[in-house]
């Protein structure tokens, strides 16, 4: 932004899985610095992460919350720990199968919900959820398409892309 490649009002984020902890964290510590973010199956809430069926397998990899450092760790990276009333948030588009199991689905719906009733902004906070998919890999190629179609109109509205306005 600094050298005019971009501004805060056109940029965008993306991550999926563990990248959304690292999209959700970036839009909970710096909301100003984007249009919009896009949370693909998200691994959103760290610190209820070892309480799904996948969790006690990324204790090594993020920690656990029964270890006092280690819980301070987990709620420093949690999106939805660090969620906070009256901030301004970007507009969100949260996408989830709901047959994820590698990332279970009341992630998305808990953040998202959160988020939606936090945000001053007035931007939109969306979930998409398919309810014949899961984490990712096995989807159709139609599914794969329309999923990326959707990111890019979000993301191109959000921008003020030239096309992807409501009509007036």
């Amino acid at each position: 932004m600094a050298q005019g490649y971009t501004a805060k009002d056109r940029l965008s984020i993306y991550g999926g899985s563990a990248g959304g902890i690292f999209v959700g964290r970036a839009i909970t510590e710096r909301p100003d610095l984007f249009a919009s973010a896009v949370v693909g199956v998200g691994n959103t809430d760290s610190l209820r992460s070892e309480t799904r069926a996948n969790g006690a397998g990324n204790i090594p990899e993020y920690g656990t919350f029964t270890k006092e450092d280690e819980f301070r760790g987990l709620a420093a990276m949690s999106p939805y720990a660090n969620v906070k009333p009256g901030a301004a948030y970007p507009a969100v588009l949260f996408e989830h199968g709901v047959n994820d199991i590698r990332v279970d689905v009341w992630m998305t719906l808990k953040t998202g919900s959160r988020l939606a009733a936090a945000t001053s902004s007035g931007k939109p906070v969306l979930m998409r959820l398919e309810y014949d998919a899961g984490h990712g890999p096995g989807a159709t190629r139609d599914q794969a398409q329309r999923r990326t179609a959707d990111r890019w109109a979000f993301m191109l509205w959000q921008a003020g892309a030239e096309g992807f306005q409501p009509a007036k």
